[in-house]
């Protein structure tokens, strides 16, 4: 697969971005695109070959791989790292906007059509609370789907066509675990840097308006 676009994408974002909104990105791109790409997307490229069960009964197999792995964890991540990055074509499609509405009347409408003020700071803070809303869910999703932030070693199953209670281990589960950690980890990183940069951008405004109408009433 290539991520190329969101690299592209996340890079472009970058210039309307605030110190955090920086930050953010350079989290994204380092500590998940490039780790997702690198290491984790091989570590778990055969898990479903590499999963073994103690028995040779045809379908049980397939069934207990389905039943403890219903969605891949590198599938599922992938999805994860397109989604939350998805809300920041929002604020590079309002800029565009801008830029073309600029062109199409032939003069300046706007100081600097990149400058995150009126419409424009709204659109980046809906991306932000949008970023942290679908990171939040993509957490609770994978804790739901796989009862909690582990890999064990062994599990148990006994779903039919099994004829009874099989032991069927997972491949590499110490390594697994290593990166299941650490993606979790860069996911809260990610939401704590969209909270505290959402938190920054409403107190710079609030004071902003705060001096608008101290000046306007000393006036």
């Amino acid at each position: 697969m290539s991520w190329a676009f969101l690299r592209d994408l996340l890079s472009g974002v970058n210039k309307y971005s605030t110190g955090i909104g920086r930050i953010w990105v350079a989290v994204v791109f380092l500590f998940r695109l490039l780790v997702y790409v690198a290491a984790a997307e091989n570590i778990w490229k055969h898990e479903h070959d590499e999963f073994e069960c103690n028995i040779k009964q045809p379908g049980c197999e397939n069934v207990c791989f389905d039943h403890f792995f219903p969605v891949s964890h590198i599938r599922l991540w992938a999805l994860q790292l397109i989604m939350v990055s998805t809300p920041s074509l929002l604020v590079v499609f309002h800029v565009a906007y801008r830029e073309n509405r600029e062109k199409h009347h032939n003069q300046k409408l706007y100081k600097n059509p990149g400058k995150t003020d009126g419409g424009l700071l709204c659109t980046y803070l809906i991306s932000l609370i949008l970023k942290t809303g679908l990171e939040i869910f993509f957490l609770v999703l994978f804790y739901k789907l796989y009862n909690g932030f582990e890999i064990p070693r062994l599990v148990k199953c006994d779903l039919k066509p099994c004829p009874n209670t099989v032991d069927c281990y997972i491949s590499k589960p110490t390594e697994k675990m290593i990166f299941l950690y650490c993606l979790v980890a860069t996911s809260c990183l990610c939401i704590i840097l969209n909270l505290s940069e959402l938190s920054y951008l409403i107190f710079k405004y609030s004071i902003k308006c705060y001096l608008k109408r101290h000046v306007k009433k000393q006036q």
